[in-house]
């Protein structure tokens, strides 16, 4: 993409309504622009980046045979009044009468619709285990709308709901999602330490949340060292036993602050403090919806009875914001590779030019033949202009071409995490860069 036809409007100044780092960089690198309180539009860069972490959240969902679905954002009151949550779940969901006056509800999570879908066409245990999952817009009235995407009204979730026909078959479902878990934000270059959480108002009695370190993160964590360092699992049989994973994961301390106890028996040079962001969040909660709603198999025997449920969610926009919290210095965003908006910048630092827009033409089109997406920054804005934004945005890698360097057939490399710069040929440099 040559940066003369994107759009990409970035600020040079930091944006007074903005107090976290995510959303001072979100503004800054033209990611997004609040349309309303906690409701964003999300521009070209920003949503290519959204884009990426939904590409590995869903490949990880698909590896254990999670079945993707959509439901409406706009739901039924019905089931919810058929659960008993419709009264009970607050001010932040957002009810609705249409001019029918019927009562309907922007959609702050999916159990309810989910659980209608499977008693509508599932009967029989030969169809279990089961797990539907969906990349979905949610909205949650927030009091105060803050920080972002990171806690805004309007965002978009991955949320799975898993059906099974007993307690240990929904445990295994469980245990699922958890390696899962680990394995999406491993992708994402991130690394997510599972805390035992309290399961609020989605119940039952047994929930990890899944939380990054930042140190702007929004909540005081406590762990284990020995999490930090714990590899993730890579080939993993999901119809296998699971359990012993879980168990060497969640057999080292971790919690955060409110579940935090003075007796965690953890010795002090192995204990870490740190501040904690929640990117995912797990329930396994057995009937809570399928008795009140109906939604039963036939088991072999030719009794009927009423499945055990689990729901897994992950914010897949809150990821954007979180992964800057975790990856960024002083001079803008650092994306990871996996999720970067573009493989590399490519700064021609005298447009114009036939040498060095001959190289730059050459390089973009190698760029496509691979497959990979490049910014080419063609722009006759002076060179440090064309550098602050480059650094601004993140992108992994930076292709600088310059007359100098052309005449001695170079061009320079910059690693934007470490800083580190390079003159290489324009082929040792594409093979760093594309591999």
């Amino acid at each position: 993409m040559r940066l003369s036809r994107f759009m990409l409007p970035t600020l040079k100044e930091n944006p007074a309504e903005a107090s976290i780092v995510s959303h001072r960089l979100m503004l800054r690198a033209g990611m997004v622009r609040q349309h309303a309180s906690g409701i964003y539009n999300w521009l070209p860069l920003g949503l290519k980046v959204l884009r990426r972490i939904e590409t590995i959240v869903r490949e990880e969902q698909d590896r254990t045979g999670a079945l993707e679905i959509l439901m409406p954002t706009i739901q039924s009151a019905e089931p919810w009044k058929e659960s008993g949550r419709y009264d009970d779940y607050g001010k932040e969901m957002l009810r609705i009468v249409d001019r029918h006056e019927v009562d309907l509800l922007y959609g702050p999570t999916h159990e309810e619709v989910v659980t209608d879908i499977f008693r509508k066409n599932v009967g029989s245990y030969k169809s279990l285990p089961m797990n539907m999952y969906q990349i979905q817009w949610k909205f949650r009235d927030e009091v105060r709308p803050r920080f972002g995407v990171m806690r805004g009204r309007e965002f978009l979730m991955k949320d799975a709901y898993s059906f099974d026909t007993s307690y240990e078959a929904a445990k295994h479902a469980y245990n699922k999602m958890f390696v899962a878990y680990l394995r999406t934000y491993e992708r994402m270059g991130l690394k997510a330490i599972p805390m035992a959480a309290d399961t609020g108002p989605i119940g039952g009695k047994l929930s990890h949340e899944f939380i990054i370190l930042a140190e702007t993160g929004e909540s005081a964590v406590y762990c284990h060292k020995g999490l930090l360092e714990k590899p993730v699992p890579k080939d993993v049989d999901y119809d296998a036993d699971l359990q012993p994973i879980i168990d060497d994961w969640t057999s080292l301390y971790a919690a955060t602050d409110e579940m935090h106890v003075e007796g965690h028996g953890v010795p002090e040079g192995d204990l870490v403090s740190a501040r904690g962001i929640e990117v995912g969040h797990i329930f396994h909660f057995g009937t809570k919806y399928s008795d009140p709603m109906g939604a039963t198999v036939t088991l072999p025997d030719g009794t009927n009875a009423p499945v055990y449920m689990g729901s897994y969610g992950i914010g897949v926009s809150r990821l954007a914001g979180a992964i800057i919290e975790a990856s960024h210095d002083d001079n803008g965003i650092i994306w990871p590779k996996e999720v970067a908006p573009f493989a590399a910048g490519l700064v021609n630092l005298k447009s114009g030019n036939a040498e060095t827009d001959a190289v730059c033409a050459d390089i973009y089109d190698r760029f496509l033949a691979h497959g990979s997406e490049v910014l080419y920054d063609d722009t006759d804005e002076r060179a440090g202009a064309k550098f602050a934004n480059m650094d601004l945005i993140g992108l992994p890698w930076q292709i600088i071409v310059g007359p100098k360097g052309v005449a001695k057939g170079l061009v320079e490399l910059k690693n934007r995490a470490t800083g580190e710069r390079d003159e290489l040929s324009l082929d040792a440099a594409l093979q760093k860069v594309l591999g």
